[in-house]
């Protein structure tokens, strides 16, 4: 993803589109193909990526007219987006452009958000910005609390955010962790993700974050996109990530989005990928280690099963034979276990059990 200007991206591209017209040429929209064929796994720097297979879709094809047409819109209302300077969401962008074509036509621009969304993607991979570049927000989803100063330039306003004081709720992060947001001061030691907000208010109670000088972080389940950007941003400073999730094919999936990428995203794996990143727990391992965890397993569905298998798959997950052990064992054994079942001798063991693993160096790659 590039950094030039949205705006001059967004012109060149329809430059290109009125070039082709006045040349008598058929107008073409020229993107990297997003399929699953076109995804492929870097082994020198460790995450997801698309290939170099494209895929092209020009205005005088029958099959492709409407589809050509729908990207131009969405050009033309980020364009404006970023020229006024305001943002919408991809659900508000889509009621901006769900209107008929004509009077005499039954037809929409946009009949459902599931027809506008692939082709923001499109548009993101074909200009190379980000859609926060092109102002588009997506939800936001994870907290943070720790050692680490924030300044946040909300319209003229510049405001200083100290994320070691937002007591029990902690500091929402928002969908862009880019554009007028400064992090400064950033005293954490390391980085910890935990899977389940549940577990975040646990340690947060506990001041877990505080004792340990970590930056304690939960994407509240999987990872959102401003939350995966800001943990490549924090490890980009030299800090170490360390991912805590449940043991199970679900967790573990968790982790490896925020380590490699994932498929849906290969088109921006560069920026929300964190090759470093190491998985804490919790571990089908962890039932040698911890007598009463034995106790407190669940069994796997068939859909858990699954997905293991899937994973075990992935290239990029069974090259490292520690985690082939994992998924075999969850498997073979049809069990799960969640990391809340780390309360059960009590409910401040969970703190004894980070510490630990963190100082024996007891992780996954």
């Amino acid at each position: 993803m590039t950094e030039e200007k949205p705006v001059k991206k967004i012109e060149e591209l329809g430059s290109s589109i009125v070039t082709e017209i006045k040349g008598g040429r058929n107008p073409r929209f020229i993107t990297l193909a997003r399929t699953r064929s076109n995804v492929i796994f870097d082994q020198k720097k460790g995450y997801l990526k698309l290939g170099s297979a494209k895929e092209e879709r020009n205005f005088l094809n029958v099959s492709q007219s409407k589809r050509f047409m729908q990207t131009m819109a969405i050009a033309a209302k980020c364009h404006r987006f970023v020229k006024e300077n305001l943002h919408t969401t991809i659900r508000g962008l889509f009621y901006q452009l769900k209107f008929s074509l004509g009077e005499d036509i039954d037809e929409n621009v946009f009949s459902e958000q599931a027809e506008s969304n692939p082709l923001i993607e499109d548009l993101e991979v074909s200009l190379g910005l980000k859609r926060e570049n092109l102002n588009l927000n997506a939800n936001r989803k994870g907290v943070l609390a720790g050692n680490m100063k924030i300044i946040d330039t909300f319209g003229e306003e510049k405001i200083e955010i100290d994320c070691s004081k937002q007591g029990r709720s902690g500091w929402a992060i928002p969908s862009d962790v880019d554009n007028d947001i400064e992090f400064v001061n950033v005293k954490a030691k390391y980085v910890l993700v935990v899977e389940k907000d549940a577990l975040w208010q646990r340690l947060n109670e506990d001041l877990f974050w505080k004792k340990e000088n970590c930056i304690l972080m939960t994407p509240q389940g999987q990872a959102a996109r401003g939350t995966r950007r800001l943990i490549k941003k924090l490890a980009d400073k030299g800090l170490p990530v360390y991912v805590f999730t449940d043991s199970d094919a679900w967790g573990w999936y968790i982790y490896w989005t925020i380590k490699t990428g994932s498929i849906n995203l290969a088109y921006i794996g560069e920026d929300v990928a964190t090759p470093s990143a190491k998985f804490l727990g919790v571990t089908m391992s962890d039932l040698d280690k911890y007598d009463f965890l034995n106790k407190l397993t669940i069994n796997a569905s068939e859909i858990d099963l699954k997905r293991a298998q899937e994973m075990l798959n992935y290239e990029w997950i069974g090259k490292y034979k520690e985690w082939k052990v994992e998924l075999e064992r969850m498997i073979k054994s049809k069990k799960k276990l969640e990391q809340d079942a780390l309360q059960g001798p009590r409910l401040t063991f969970v703190d004894d059990y980070i510490r630990e693993k963190i100082k024996n160096k007891d992780y996954l790659p």
